[in-house]
């Protein structure tokens, strides 16, 4: 069983986020901002993220480029899940370390192909 740490500042999305990874029969760790999901990040060092961008605090793109730069945390993959469906939003989001970019509101196929893709 692999150990998911979820990112997101809606407790709707985070129940919903968590509900498919523990369908996969993964662990969850939860945090409710980029802040928190870094720190999260670094002490528990999960097997995978699932980071929201819109949130406060630290936003997603910020917490992922933080979490792929530092040795500690850079090999784990990080798959950004926003509402912000933008070509750009997405290249912004590659470039700054995430794996893949799955859009709001969720393909629950999608997401499960993207976890399963990119899980250790």
């Amino acid at each position: 069983m692999a150990r998911v740490l979820i990112v997101d500042d809606s407790p709707s999305q985070l129940i919903g986020l968590k509900r498919i990874a523990e369908k996969l029969g993964h662990e969850v760790i939860t945090a409710e901002d980029g802040s928190a999901g870094v720190e999260t990040a670094k002490r528990e060092l999960p097997d995978l993220i699932l980071m929201d961008v819109v949130m406060p605090n630290l936003n997603g793109f910020q917490a992922t480029r933080t979490l792929a730069k530092d040795p500690k945390t850079s090999h784990i993959p990080i798959i950004l899940v926003t509402t912000k469906d933008q070509e750009t939003d997405r290249v912004w989001g590659m470039r700054q370390g995430a794996k893949t970019y799955v859009t709001k509101p969720i393909n629950e196929e999608e997401l499960i192909k993207a976890i399963n893709e990119h899980m250790p």
